[in-house]
């Protein structure tokens, strides 16, 4: 068999063999007139796949295909589809699917549907499973399959499905703008990106880091400066300085959670997207009472959000700082070891699905 019935994908069999790929079938849920198949140009390499295929996110039965950060084009529209037609150029980000009926989903906050189904690793109502985007295919409900703007190169539109949508929409949320102050934490994968939406939202915008090294790049992606955790007193200097700190980092079990709550105004948020596979450090509630701060978190965003960050990217240009990588058994084992041990400036973005999967 073949496309329309199975899809073909490089998968990992469990957390023992997370960097050992294969090409294996996979067979996708009924087409329904709502979805959306993607032939698969590039797809992007996030944290969340290494997370996942490393078990640190919980055990898993494979062949997994991971992988959801889509761009492609529409090869098949369902019947009732508006807005996507065939050979339109779309983007699949890290949500297949939501009910769209519950009282979350009429909210626009479909990406907290109780009901939800991640782009992988996930199963539907009728128990089909949902596979990820290193393959030839994918096949998505049309609300979470998006155009990508004619601007936007496809090997950069990938990140920002899920790195993009993630950064951005915390701080549309929080009303960042013009006369806000935010700092990010972490200049990396999520952190290079919403650096540049903060400072494209019109924010004062400041990058904290322990990597001195990174000073450079921060200042070049948007910082107006850049704050060394490392350096002694750097709390201290910092008090009360910000209306939101964006953690962008996967080492927070390692913070002072106090140093970083006195550097907030009174009422301000430290708001999460790194997630880490540690718990938080322990915080006791005098932390908060000092200033009266919120510590936050969030989950991708809405349609309407992705919709306006990728219009925005195409106006601003905001971009990714994007390594692309051959789609492969070597290509994935590559990306996943070097995402892994966070050798990479600053997404990887694995493309040459063409070549790939030709004939499949």
């Amino acid at each position: 068999m073949g496309y329309p019935e199975t899809f073909t994908g490089f998968c990992v069999d469990s957390p023992k063999t997370w960097n050992q790929y294969h090409l294996a079938n996979l067979k996708p849920k009924p087409f329904g007139d709502n979805d959306v198949d993607v032939e698969i140009e590039c797809c992007g390499v996030c944290g969340s796949d290494v997370h996942t295929v490393t078990g640190g996110w919980g055990e898993f039965e494979g062949p997994l295909c991971v992988g959801h950060e889509v761009v492609g084009k529409a090869v098949n529209v369902g019947k009732a589809v508006k807005g996507i037609k065939k050979g339109d150029r779309v983007g699949v980000g890290a949500q297949v699917w939501s009910c769209l009926k519950c009282d979350v989903c009429k909210s626009k906050n479909e990406n907290y549907c109780p009901h939800m189904v991640d782009t992988y690793n996930a199963k539907y109502e009728d128990g089909s499973d949902a596979h990820g985007g290193w393959a030839n295919y994918i096949r998505a409900h049309e609300y979470f399959t998006f155009k990508i703007p004619d601007e936007i190169p496809s090997a950069e539109a990938a990140p920002l499905l899920c790195a993009g949508i993630t950064t951005y929409s915390p701080l549309v949320r929080a009303d960042i703008g013009p006369g806000k102050v935010v700092g990010v934490i972490g200049i990396g994968g999520l952190g290079h990106l919403a650096l540049q939406w903060a400072k494209a939202l019109g924010a004062e915008t400041y990058a904290l880091t322990h990597s001195a090294h990174k000073v450079d790049d921060a200042k070049k992606l948007g910082a107006k400066d850049v704050i060394v955790t490392t350096e002694e007193g750097w709390a201290d200097k910092n008090k009360f300085k910000f209306d939101m700190l964006l953690n962008c980092a996967d080492a927070t079990h390692k913070f002072n959670m106090a140093d970083y709550f006195g550097t907030l105004k009174v009422g301000g948020e430290f708001h999460m997207v790194g997630i880490p596979n540690e718990p938080l450090p322990e915080m006791t509630a005098m932390a908060f009472v000092q200033n009266g701060v919120k510590l936050t978190g969030s989950h991708l965003g809405n349609h309407q959000e992705m919709d306006a960050m990728l219009k925005l990217a195409a106006e601003k240009g905001v971009r990714p700082v994007v390594q692309t990588v051959q789609i492969s058994e070597e290509g994935c084992k590559e990306a996943v070891e070097k995402v892994k041990e966070g050798n990479v400036k600053y997404r990887f973005t694995l493309t040459g699905f063409d070549k790939a999967f030709a004939g499949k």
